[in-house]
């Protein structure tokens, strides 16, 4: 498991103010894909004083640092997601915007050996699948 986020952003010697610390923790606490808005309604409820360009300003740092990754599925908004989770891909709902997490190991495989066989070694990917529910019945 990776440290913190207000931990790595010490380490990085960012200024972790209390609403920075704040936001931290909601991006810590998220186990979905928030945009600012999102994040910024989450954290609000903990520090009404947050404003939404604290909000703006500090995922932007975040960002900037190395502590966020910036996920863009199309819909125009970015969402956001601690840039050492472990690995995994995205499924996209085309009708409910629902970002779905996986990982599988047969897609892994084949893209190393996809990369091994145009004589690349693989040092990262993004892997995004956009769907839409198959009927039942």
């Amino acid at each position: 498991m990776s440290k913190p986020i207000i931990s790595r952003c010490e380490a990085k010697g960012l200024r972790m103010t209390g609403q920075r610390r704040t936001i931290a923790q909601v991006l810590e606490e998220s186990e979905d894909h928030p945009d600012v808005e999102e994040l910024y309604a989450r954290a609000s409820r903990m520090d009404s004083g947050i404003s939404i360009a604290t909000v703006y300003r500090t995922v932007k740092l975040f960002e900037e640092a190395g502590i966020l990754d910036r996920l863009e599925f199309g819909d125009g908004r970015a969402r956001y997601e601690d840039a050492e989770r472990d690995h995994h891909d995205h499924l996209i709902d085309l009708n409910s915007g629902e970002v779905i997490e996986f990982c599988d190991p047969e897609i892994e495989a084949l893209q190393e050996r996809i990369a091994a066989k145009l004589g690349y070694r693989l040092k990262g990917h993004k892997l995004e699948l956009y769907g839409v529910p198959l009927r039942k019945g």
